[in-house]
């Protein structure tokens, strides 16, 4: 096998598992800037829940408007909402031509299906966030992390054996 065929290969769907999951990976990495830019844009212009102490507003020097633990925590939900729809979006369409063999149901079923892991695993996530945020005064760029890691493990495991082909 010449090099460009085994490129190729790799690149397409019957790539090895371990070249899959690095391939998930990329796309997951698109599809968390996607969700990290939205949220930041959303929680600055829409639903102020950065706070003054937030970790990125200092290394940025960020003006941050003043709100309570709970008004911030509902508004990083929000946030995280808006962030939701963009995100998903990307990752779906990158999942299905670049990473996974689609094809199990309807490509209608699979988007709503896809939307429904995910969904899921934003619920985990977005409670996580929001628990920390209230109850611990964690920042929310922390917080927001800990809300990225445990999606990713979720949402892995349910696309690979469910939505898609594997």
């Amino acid at each position: 096998m010449t090099l460009r065929e085994r490129w190729q290969h790799y690149l397409s769907h019957d790539a090895p598992p371990l070249v899959q999951f690095v391939k998930y990976g990329l796309a997951g990495g698109i599809a968390t800037v996607t969700h990290v830019g939205s949220f930041f844009l959303a929680g600055f212009l829409l639903f102020p829940c950065v706070g003054a102490d937030d970790p990125l507003v200092r290394l940025f020097n960020l003006a941050a408007p003043v709100v309570n633990e709970a008004l911030r925590a509902r508004y990083a939900v929000y946030s995280n909402l808006i962030a939701f729809g963009f995100s998903n979006t990307v990752c779906y369409l990158i999942n299905r031509w670049f990473v996974f063999r689609p094809g199990r149901h309807h490509v209608v079923l699979e988007f709503l299906l896809f939307l429904g892991v995910s969904a899921i695993s934003m619920t985990v996530g977005t409670t996580l966030m929001g628990l920390l945020i209230k109850y611990l005064g964690m920042p929310t760029t922390y917080a927001f992390g800990a809300n990225i890691l445990s999606s990713l493990a979720i949402n892995y495991v349910l696309r690979k054996y469910f939505v898609f082909k594997g």
